[in-house]
């Protein structure tokens, strides 16, 4: 979560600045320059940076892709109570569709949201940033070439690859025992799938800009903890993790499809059932380009304006 110490980088960040075979570089290449001098000015040296900052978090990430697997395995209890919840809802409705929902579509949601939330979780962001403002480590990221949302990005870039990797065995065990119920409502449109990508893409985009804009409030709240208790209560329920927002009033079902809300777990897996299409598929994919703008822009706003009144002191 937190950057190497200025004064001790560790040895993977060292063996990461080292070219392929795994030796050193023969000298500096500018004034003050080594393995881990501070990277020139430019878009170049910055997107080296980190891209390296990727790399040694995903391999501090792949230790753990054992703990990845065993925890979806058990996180897929509550979806198979789940699935037999709706078989007992579409048995009493007595219809074969509810909402524009068949039954075999109702429960390919339910899985597919499980994707979306893949992408779009970010677990312990918010309340991290929070504590780094809380306990002054945040100083780390003020006094290194090192920019705390940049370095976040990459960090949390690093741990969903590590996690689709790591998880990819049990999500194909589950989709595999659930594959009648994606008989005829798997796409076969290629711009349908690259639709579909492009929507999980800006999930994860969202989910990143919106918990690390909740984690700035730190900078004027020394205790979020109940602020994020209730965004993330009220996210699971208009984000569509519980079910499509098409089973709710059309007014409440109209106004939650306009937030952004609805980007972190409904829009992608009703793209993907082809659910939207057409004009309508374009203008999700435009109002999901601009929610990912406006949390782009909101979270660098507060971290400015939280920088101006920060002080760490000590240490």
């Amino acid at each position: 979560m937190t950057p190497p110490e200025a004064d001790a980088p560790s040895r993977a960040a060292v063996e990461a600045d080292w070219p392929a075979g795994g030796v050193p570089s023969p000298g500096p290449s500018r004034p003050g320059g080594g393995p881990l001098a501070p990277p020139g000015r430019g878009f170049g040296p910055m997107l080296r940076k980190y891209a390296m900052i990727y790399r040694v978090s995903l391999a501090d990430r792949m230790t753990y892709r054992a703990d990845f697997l065993i925890t979806t395995i058990f996180r897929f209890l509550p979806t198979l109570t789940t699935i037999l919840l709706w078989s007992a809802i579409y048995d009493g409705a007595g219809q074969e569709t509810l909402a524009g929902f068949s039954y075999e579509q109702a429960i390919c949601y339910l899985l597919i949201v499980n994707i979306s939330r893949m992408f779009s979780s970010m677990p312990g962001l918010a309340g991290g940033i929070a504590g780094e403002v809380r306990d002054g480590t945040l100083k780390k990221y003020l006094i290194q070439p090192l920019d705390l949302i940049g370095y976040l990005l990459s960090y949390r870039m690093a741990h969903k690859s590590a996690y689709i990797i790591g998880t990819a065995l049990p999500y194909a065990m589950l989709f595999g025992i659930c594959y009648k119920f994606f008989i005829g409502n798997v796409p076969t449109d290629p711009m349908v799938w690259a639709a579909y990508v492009a929507s999980l893409v800006m999930a994860f985009l969202i989910g990143f800009f919106f918990e690390a804009s909740v984690g700035m409030v730190g900078f004027w709240f020394l205790e979020i903890t109940s602020i994020l208790w209730v965004v993330m209560t009220l996210n699971f329920f208009i984000s569509g993790q519980m079910l499509p927002l098409d089973f709710l009033p059309p007014f409440w079902a109209g106004l939650l499809k306009l937030l952004p809300f609805q980007y972190m777990a409904y829009f992608p897996a009703v793209v993907f059932l082809e659910k939207v299409q057409g004009a309508e598929l374009a203008w999700g994919l435009a109002l999901e380009v601009f929610w990912v703008v406006f949390f782009v822009v909101l979270c660098r706003w507060l971290y400015t304006r939280g920088l101006k009144q920060y002080g760490a002191y000590g240490g």
